[in-house]
């Protein structure tokens, strides 16, 4: 029981007031005696006073008690009750993930699985924990479907709770068109009494022949009556057929018009359904053919006129193969100007499909009736294949053919957006592939350069010789670290920053870059937030954007324009927007636009691909753009172009928003204080190098036996760990190890976690090509050092140093 609140009232007792109402009587009683000077006066007055007062307390005492009030507990049936759905299941979780109640429906699809930890598809997981993310974040997520062993759903969430710690789930089946049950429900409603009014007979009839549903017209005509049900009836029963082969409703015994069916199987091949009408069923079109006057043509213009309202492309042709009737639809979706369609429907598409939709035209004009499609395209749009439906019809005179279109326009966008993506990740892992092995054969040849160097003095006949290939040997390590970038596995030094600083950082760079026939405009939004990327590739993402501006405005005939701009987007702005690629989060927006030549629609699509380019032969890599795009990718943003041939060319950066903690506030300030100097390392110190590129060991090795360092080869990750195993069991030790990542056998992570668990105080120095980040998340170990490949050979020596002496690489 809850306490009683301040504010009620307390019940009152009888006797309690009739105690107050005494003391009161005898105060008064004792007033008026002295006033009066007279006891006869005080006792009449104290007996009338008495009566009052006993009055008063029976009063009191009937008078009735206010209720005391309660503070109920929480009733949890209430809400159960309140999440009992039928179709939908609802389920609310905790901040911490627990399932705090689900309804009936929900336990049935998915059983006591607390959200988003549901039993889904492949992908699905994935897409349900961002749901859970943003709708923290966002207050509210919905993806459209998920797939589970009980249905496809679509997914909401939303944040809820007076603390906003809970989240609501709902799960709604998607339920599949339905071609059958539209039909039946359009025949036996709004549709089939139009139909009806015109003179139409319809019936939706199943491969057996049983009636599932027909209009009232058609049942007025069958049976003299429009309110029978002929639903499970046979539908070949209501006719029948004279000596000349005319069909009649049976019911009219010959009094009536005789009929002509127009046949339409009931079957989506867009979908992969059958079209044998034999096996799907099928919506019956019954007309009065006038055979008496021999108008075959009766009912055609009242088909029209259906087919025009209908959302969906459809056409008629004759038997000679030309178009009797198109409507708007039909017209829109095959790219034709004007109301009327042209003389055959292979004028619609291009020359080489001309052959193989006449073919199919004519296939269908002759025999059974059947339906089917063809693959073709259009002359709107060439490079896109569309499915064109064909289905015999018979009993309209002189259409023979419905042809049918399909508006795939936004399905043919996703298709070509995930083919597009799939494209960029699969040449990503070739180009990083390739950019890790081509670094160890670079790691050699500088090494070797750097080796014969120290041997060789300027002015000698060779060293000018080795100084050449060193150079273009970091020529080449350069354009390996393009590949990196593009594949989003090369190593960042990301920083939290404003992004108007590196454009100040850069701006005088630029401006030097593009010449003087082009201006540099710069302009800022207010209240940028900050972002965290690595300020060194943001400037090469500036850089390249820049010479790509330059090139494209070098042949202009007026001065050019480059402009560089910030702007703040918020979340709403983003949800305004309605793209499917960029999440709904808050951006700082990176602008660079141009007014030149601009690109070609055909060539936005692979002007992010590696080795693409537009310039003549010799001028340009191809890989300037592609490293703009890596770099953008790896800092978690997203990258947009957009183009007016002819005049300008804009491409839209969009870097998150990142709100910084306490780690990284103490990080920067750290990094604020002066660098410690160093001294030059001559402890020496006992190290055990692990490679299996014999050159690349070879070279590291004779680096560190140069500056003084015990170094034991191993060319595995085994050999290594028995190595080390041998040296500690034979009463010698190492002072660190230095190791690649990628090896046969065994690797290096796991070689250093079989180490670690041995000897925990070893400091690892790791060489490799591939990203830090990446290293990383396969190890995150303390004492964990990383020097990139290709490296030189006092690069090698000062990150061993650094290592030992204990300061961070």
């Amino acid at each position: 029981m809850s306490a009683l609140p301040r504010d009620a009232d307390p019940v009152r007792h009888p006797w309690r007031d009739g105690v107050l109402i005494g003391l009161l009587l005898c105060i008064s009683v004792a007033t008026v005696g002295l006033v009066a000077h007279s006891m006869l006066i005080a006792a009449g007055y104290g007996g009338g006073v008495v009566v009052l007062g006993a009055v008063m307390a029976a009063g009191l005492a009937l008078r009735p008690r206010p209720a005391v009030a309660e503070l109920a507990g929480p009733d949890w049936s209430v809400t159960h009750a309140a999440l009992d759905h039928d179709s939908v299941g609802v389920a609310i979780t905790d901040r911490a993930g627990r399932l705090v109640c689900a309804n009936a429906r929900f336990t049935e699809w998915f059983g006591t699985a607390a959200p988003p930890r549901l039993p889904l598809g492949a992908a699905d997981p994935a897409r349900a924990d961002e749901a859970a993310r943003v709708a923290w974040r966002d207050g509210a997520a919905h993806v459209n479907a998920v797939t589970a062993a009980s249905g496809t759903f679509s997914l909401s969430v939303l944040r809820a709770g007076r603390g906003e710690d809970h989240l609501i789930w709902r799960l709604a089946p998607v339920v599949r068109a339905d071609p059958v049950a539209d039909a039946m429900a359009a025949i036996g409603g709004k549709p089939g009494r139009a139909l009806g009014r015109e003179g139409i007979q319809a019936a939706v009839v199943a491969p057996d022949g049983r009636i599932l549903i027909a209009n009232r017209a058609f049942a007025a005509r069958a049976t003299g009556s429009d309110a029978g049900d002929l639903a499970g009836s046979d539908f070949v029963g209501y006719f029948e057929a004279d000596a000349q082969q005319d069909i009649y409703f049976a019911q009219e015994h010959g009094a009536g018009l005789p009929v002509r069916f127009l046949h339409v199987p009931i079957a989506d091949p867009d979908a992969g359904e059958p079209v044998d009408p034999a096996k799907v069923p099928s919506l019956f079109l019954i007309i009065d053919s006038n055979a008496g006057v021999g108008d075959a043509r009766a009912g055609l213009p009242q088909i029209e006129a259906l087919l025009s309202r209908l959302p969906l492309g459809l056409a008629m042709v004759d038997r000679d193969g030309r178009f009797v009737f198109a409507n708007s639809a039909f017209l829109r979706v095959a790219g034709h100007d004007g109301p009327t369609p042209p003389p055959y429907p292979s004028d619609l598409v291009i020359g080489e499909d001309k052959g193989a939709l006449a073919d199919a035209v004519r296939r269908h004009t002759q025999g059974a009736t059947t339906s089917g499609d063809v693959a073709v395209r259009l002359h709107a749009t060439p490079d896109e294949p569309v499915l064109m439906g064909l289905a015999a019809v018979r009993g309209l005179g002189d259409c023979a053919v419905l042809l049918s279109l399909k508006d795939s326009s936004e399905e043919t966008r996703l298709k070509h957006q995930i083919a597009q993506a799939s494209k960029m990740q699969a040449v990503g892992q070739l180009a990083g592939g390739v950019a890790h092995d081509f670094n160890n054969v670079l790691t050699a040849i500088i090494g070797y350069c750097d080796l014969m160097l120290m041997r060789h003095t300027p002015g000698d006949s060779d060293y000018d010789d080795i100084q050449q290939v060193k150079a273009n040997s970091n020529r080449a390590a350069s354009l390996t670290r393009q590949l990196l970038a593009f594949s989003r596995q090369q190593t960042l030094r990301p920083q939290v920053l404003q992004l108007p600083d590196v454009v100040a950082e850069v701006s005088t760079l630029l401006k030097r870059l593009i010449g003087e026939r082009i201006t540099l405009e710069v302009t800022h939004d207010r209240g940028l937030g900050a972002v965290r990327a690595d300020p060194v590739q943001l400037e090469q993402v500036l850089l390249n954007l820049a010479v790509n501006a330059r090139d494209a405005m070098a042949d202009s005939k007026v001065p050019g324009v480059l402009k560089l701009i910030t702007r703040r987007v918020t979340a709403d702005q983003v949800r305004a927007m309605k793209n499917d690629v960029l999440p709904i989060g808050d951006y700082t927006a990176l602008i660079v636009e141009d007014t030149g030549h601009g690109i070609r629609p055909a060539q936005i699509d692979k002007i992010f691909e590696p080795f693409f380019t537009t310039k003549d032969r010799g001028k340009g890599t191809g890989l300037g753009l592609s490293t703009v795009y890596g770099i953008v990718k790896q800092s978690g943003g997203f990258i947009f172009v957009t183009s007016e041939p002819g005049q300008w060319t804009r491409f839209t950066i969009y870097l998150p928003v990142h709100v910084s903690n306490a780690a990284e506030l103490a990080e920067a300030a750290r990094a604020q204080l002066p660098e410690p100097r160093r001294q030059k390392w001559t402890h020496g110190g006992r190290v055990l190098l692990v490679e299996d590129e014999d050159t690349v060991r070879a070279v590291a090795e004779r680096a560190l036996v140069r500056q003084g360092f015990e170094v034991v080869t191993a060319s595995d990750g085994e050999e290594g760990l028995e190595t080390l195993v041998r040296t500690y069991e034979a009463g010698g030790k190492f002072d660190m190890i230095v190791s690649d990542v990628v090896m046969p056998t065994m690797d290096g992570p796991a070689m250093a976690r079989e180490i670690r668990a041995r000897r925990p105080e070893l400091p690892f120095l790791f060489m490799s090509g591939y990203a830090e980040e990446t290293l990383r998340r396969e190890i995150n170990i303390p004492n964990m050092h990383f020097l990139p490949k290709p490296f030189s050979v006092q690069q090698i020596v000062t990150a061993v140093e650094d290592v030992l002496r204990g300061v961070a690489t």
